[in-house]
Parts: C-alpha cells; structure tokens; sequence
C-alpha cells in the first residue's frame, strides 16, 4: 500500500522529538547548568503535550486529519531552522517549546490517520512498525550531533546543531510527500467539545491508558536524558562519548519496534506488554548499581527494547476501547506523553538532592511499577 510510505515518512520527522535529550546535555555543558536547571529543556518540550494534545483532537474533527498533521509538520520545521541561528538560552527554550508544539499535533493526528489506512486487528502492529522507523530518527541523532561537534569540517560553523539542518531537510520532504498522497478519511467523530473529550476519561480503562503513557514516556525521556550522565559520573568519560548511551537506547528500541511489528502478529499483546515491562524493571535495576561500561550498555539496551512497544499497545487499546472517538481518544492519549515533562522535572531534582544519578533511575522505577500493574488490565484485541 503505497499511502503508508508518506505516513511512516511522518513517522520519522515525529522521531525528531527525542533529539533533545542529548541536545540538552550539549546545551548544560555549553553553559554550564545545573542537571535541574538543563532538565528544564526535555520538560519544557513535553509540556506542550498537555496544553495542545486534546485541542489538536478537536482540530481533526474540523480540517481533517491529514491536513492536521501538515500544520504539525510546518511548526516542526520552523522549530528545527531556530537553532541555525544560535544556540544562547533563551534561543533553545523558542526552539524546544515549538518543537513539542509541533509534535504534539503531529502524534496526536498521524496515529489515527493511520486507522484510516489499516484494519483494528492490525492496528498495534503497524503502529510499532511506525514506531520503529521513528525510532531511527531518535538513534540517528546523538550520533549526527557527536559527529557535529567533533568533525574537522564543520557545517556553516554549527557545531552539534548541524542535525537541526540535516532534519530540517527530512522534514521538507515530509511534507511534499504527504501533500502528494491522496487518503480518504474517516467522518468525523462524534465528541465536538474539549469538555466532552476530557470527560472520556472517567472510562477506568482509558484512565489506565493514560497513566501507562506517562509513565512510558517518563522512562524514555528520563533514560536518553539521564543515560550519559551516568555514564559521565561513574565512568568519567566526556559527553561525546557518553552520548552514545542515547544511541544505545534507540538502537534497541529500533530493534523492538521492527521485531515487535512481527511479535505482535504472532502473541497477545498482553504477553508480550507484560515481558516488555519485564525488561525495563531488570534494565533500570541494573542502571542503579552497574559500573562498568558494558553492564551500562546492557542494562540501557533491555530498557530501549522493553520500552519500544509499550506506546503502540497502550495506544491501540484506547482506540480500539472508544471506536467512535478516537480523535478524542488519540488527544487524550497524547496529553499523556506530559511524562516527559513531569519525569525529568522530578529526575534532576532527585539527582541533584542526593548528589548521585542513581536517585533519577529510582524515579524511573515507580513508573515502571505502575506499567506492571497496568498489564493485568491489557484486554484481548476486538
């Protein structure tokens, strides 16, 4: 089907979000902040989740899905020409808040446009597919970075920030492909207020469903951010090479997003959601005490992979549980993503109280208690 190759395009410039875990690390050594004060920028780029996330479903219901996701797309790409400029403080707060503008309308609108294109029992697995090449974009980035700030041939003098060009070139062609390709959507739904849509969450299910992505995305945002800097403390390597934790991160969860895609064509998503809780909690044990490089990277790699299909079953179940509200649904599910805000925000705190990054990873663990107790509640996909 030819019309999924512009969305999982889409998918990759959705990818762009997780650059700033390692874009911050590079903006608290370029200026010397505090891990509490440097934590600010992945929060600040979550936080719009929850202003944007629920309007943006509303938003489909007038223009259309399709449409919706080329209005996120263009915020996305101006977000990513504002570094180009300079990269003083308040020029990376501008750049990082339009950022998670941006990718809040798009993950809010390009999940459900993707049910136009595919069947229910089909649905999970292809979100993971998305998941995986949005993936691609999140492991490709420290690495685009490192190699800007090492390189003995700068681009335009950018330095790190040399990816927020090279991604600003994807981002264009995402945009000429989806405008090019024809999808026929779906009515609208039925809820037309953001009253009504909040009200869906008194369902007990799509509350679960919620907290799950919160707690998803604290762990992931908190591991690519926190991951270098554990590295930093306990093995005294500088961020260029330290970054490559992040990196680490994202290729497993690369690696479980493609095989996932498969899995979950063969098992239950309840078997396989509870195994990939599973290896987070040994990952994140392990972050607490390993200290050597090895050990860190194992332990980085079971929570990248554990974490690469929690997003796509929590969020096929909220929409397969309210089949006709599932733009409502998807904005809801999307505000969840706030984790990324709330969890570093608590993280750098922790971490700065105590003096060690262990006290971050011991953050990440409570979330990762409660996706063990949201697995006893996964339903058999309809």
């Amino acid at each position: 089907m030819l019309q999924i190759i512009p969305v999982m395009l889409c998918f990759f410039a959705m990818g762009f979000v997780d650059l700033v875990g390692t874009a911050s690390n590079y903006v608290q050594k370029d200026l010397g902040l505090l891990d509490s004060q440097a934590n600010i920028f992945p929060s600040l780029v979550f936080f719009w989740f929850l202003i944007f996330s629920v309007p943006t479903g509303m938003l489909m219901n007038r223009i259309g899905r399709k449409k919706t996701v080329l209005v996120s797309l263009g915020i996305t790409l101006v977000s990513l020409f504002v570094p180009l400029f300079g990269d003083d403080y308040y020029t990376m707060l501008i750049a990082f808040s339009l950022l998670g503008i941006g990718n809040a309308v798009m993950q809010t609108s390009l999940n459900p446009l993707v049910s136009n294109l595919i069947s229910s029992d089909k649905l999970a697995s292809t979100l993971t597919l998305g998941q995986f090449v949005k993936a691609i974009a999140s492991f490709l980035a420290p690495i685009l970075m490192a190699w800007g700030a090492t390189t003995l041939f700068p681009v335009f003098g950018l330095g790190w920030r040399v990816l927020f060009l090279i991604y600003a070139l994807v981002c264009l062609l995402s945009v000429a492909a989806l405008a090019a390709t024809p999808i026929h959507e779906a009515r609208p739904d039925k809820a037309s207020s953001i009253k009504e849509c909040l009200k869906l969450l008194s369902s007990p299910f799509v509350l679960l469903c919620f907290l799950a992505i919160v707690c998803h995305v604290g762990i992931d945002v908190g591991t690519n951010t926190t991951a270098p800097k554990i590295i930093m403390e306990r093995l005294g390597l500088p961020l260029e090479e330290a970054g490559f934790a992040t990196s680490v991160y994202f290729i497993f969860r690369t690696i479980g997003c493609f095989l996932g895609a498969f899995i979950l064509r063969k098992i239950s998503s309840k078997l396989f959601f509870i195994f990939s809780v599973a290896l987070i909690a040994v990952g994140l044990a392990l972050l607490l005490f390993a200290d050597s490089l090895a050990m860190l990277y194992v332990a980085i790699a079971f929570v990248g992979f554990g974490n690469s299909n929690i997003f796509p079953i929590t969020f096929s179940q909220a929409l397969i549980d309210q089949p006709d509200y599932r733009n409502e649904v998807s904005g809801l599910m999307i505000m969840g993503l706030f984790g990324g805000t709330l969890f570093p925000l608590a993280m750098g705190y922790a971490a700065d109280g105590i003096g060690a990054q262990w006290a971050a990873v011991a953050v990440m663990l409570v979330g990762a208690a409660y996706l063990a107790v949201y697995s006893l509640n996964i339903r058999k996909e309809k």
